[in-house]
């Protein structure tokens, strides 16, 4: 982000936000052991009752999130290409390279 690439920096938030998806809790399924509130629909009573810790991913899990998001820009490359938009396959190129940089070890 410091280095001002904006394809990667575009990239890599949509991965954050993937996995920060992949992180949430089903709502419902808190809310069903929750004491509720009679004046507002969806209120739990008592303070921090409606808190719930996020899920934990694996790194394999968040890596397979990566994955998605670069398969997923693959497939949007290829529909670019055939219909005449080379400027935006080459940015979901430079974003697929962020995001395989990742995915790459860094060699110690």
């Amino acid at each position: 982000m410091r280095g001002r690439d904006q394809a990667a920096t575009a990239a890599l938030r949509s991965a954050l936000a993937a996995i920060a998806n992949a992180e949430a809790v089903d709502a419902g399924e808190h809310a069903r052991g929750a004491a509720g509130s009679e004046h507002f629909a969806g209120a739990t009573a008592g303070l921090g009752s409606a808190e719930v810790a996020r899920k934990v991913l694996t790194e394999t899990e968040m890596c397979d999130i990566v994955r998605t998001e670069i398969a997923d820009r693959q497939t949007a490359v290829r529909q670019y290409v055939d219909g005449g938009h080379g400027e935006r396959a080459d940015r979901l190129s430079a974003e697929i390279r962020a995001l395989a940089a990742v995915l790459t070890p860094v060699a110690g």
